[in-house]
């Protein structure tokens, strides 16, 4: 089977999915083609005319599936190259635009939700990494065509590509480490992205306010940062001093020691729709404590639920840290691992329904 891999923005995630699912199903011939994660209002658009003038050889020869994330704008490849039309189209949406938090220094991005609708409808196959991400898409699609100066039948094409859809997560690698207990219990770990959507002002303010109250935890901000972080990163790397044992993006040996050692990972963002970071943590031995909303419910127990607020993170953290016993068990993260969707994702390309 000759599969055809398109990733439009390599984002972390994004390549680490592709990487991996080669990795995982080596039986298949696969050609990757991406480009990177930068200039993302000409990527989501230009990404067929980029491949079309550097890669028109690769993209002219004969695959089987073609199976591209929902920034690769399927439609305009197909009607470049029609002969791809003739292979099974699949498109994995990672996330989605409808749902995407706009900061008020945006302009709304029509043009990307756009691509995303057109993929989705250009597909055969349309999967989704959770059932957020399927719902959002699609409520949030309903809404966007409601503003459009003209009345769209767009009610039943979209609630019949709901039904169809599929709900694959990107699975995480399989852990060979043993059950352990945290050796820095009150170790927090923050591993996201820092930018404005995963919320941090929320996170660092309940750091404030339990440094300021007098509860002894220890600090690791980790994860990707870019040339402009938001101010709050500034301001905590001085308040929250005392208590840091390590900030900004580590080595990847000292990543996962970090990880192994940690007690608590949290997530306050406005933002996700899988949250591989988080997993990551919990799987290595960390507790997650989540918010109550976007694709957390699903995924996580309540025990590992905040409801949202401050005031909520608050409460929860002051207690996992002021008493021990209120923490709730680690967290079985099998049913992530490639372990229990490997078959899976080799149903989805040879047309087997799971």
């Amino acid at each position: 089977m000759r599969v055809l891999l398109l990733s439009a923005y390599e984002a972390v995630s994004h390549r680490y999915w592709a990487q991996s699912l080669m990795a995982q199903l080596d039986e298949v011939s696969w050609t990757l083609l991406s480009l990177p994660p930068r200039h993302f209002a000409w990527r989501i658009r230009g990404n067929p005319l980029s491949w079309m003038l550097k890669e028109h050889d690769t993209l002219s020869q004969h695959f089987d599936v073609v199976l591209a994330t929902s920034m690769v704008d399927l439609a305009t490849l197909v009607g470049l190259f029609p002969h791809l039309g003739q292979a099974r189209k699949i498109v994995y949406f990672h996330e989605n635009q409808f749902s995407y938090p706009e900061s008020s220094d945006q302009m709304p991005q029509v043009e990307a939700k756009m691509v995303n609708l057109y993929a989705a409808l250009a597909a055969d196959s349309v999967v989704f990494n959770s059932a957020y991400n399927r719902d959002s898409f699609i409520d949030g699609a309903r809404a966007f065509l409601k503003k459009m100066p003209e009345n769209l039948p767009a009610v039943k094409p979209l609630e019949a590509l709901r039904a169809r859809a599929q709900v694959l997560p990107v699975p995480i690698p399989v852990s060979n480490k043993t059950s352990r207990d945290a050796t820095m219990p009150h170790l927090i770990v923050w591993n996201h992205r820092w930018e404005y959507d995963k919320n941090p002002d929320d996170f660092f303010a309940v750091l404030f306010a339990l440094s300021d109250a007098g509860v002894s935890f220890e600090l690791a901000v980790m994860g990707q940062r870019f040339r402009q972080a938001p101010a709050i990163f500034a301001e905590a790397e001085q308040r929250l001093a005392k208590h840091i044992v390590a900030w900004g993006p580590q080595p990847e040996e000292a990543y996962r020691e970090l990880l192994d050692s940690a007690g608590i990972v949290v997530s306050t963002t406005w933002h996700e729709f899988q949250g591989l970071a988080i997993m990551e943590a919990a799987q290595r031995g960390a507790l997650p404590l989540v918010p109550d909303r976007l694709c957390f419910p699903a995924l996580y127990p309540p025990d590992y639920r905040y409801d949202g607020t401050r005031e909520g993170l608050y409460e929860r953290l002051n207690t996992w840290l002021t008493d021990p016993a209120a923490r709730p068990e680690r967290l079985d993260a099998t049913a992530w691992e490639w372990s229990a969707w490997r078959e899976a994702y080799r149903q989805l390309l040879s047309d087997e329904r799971v």
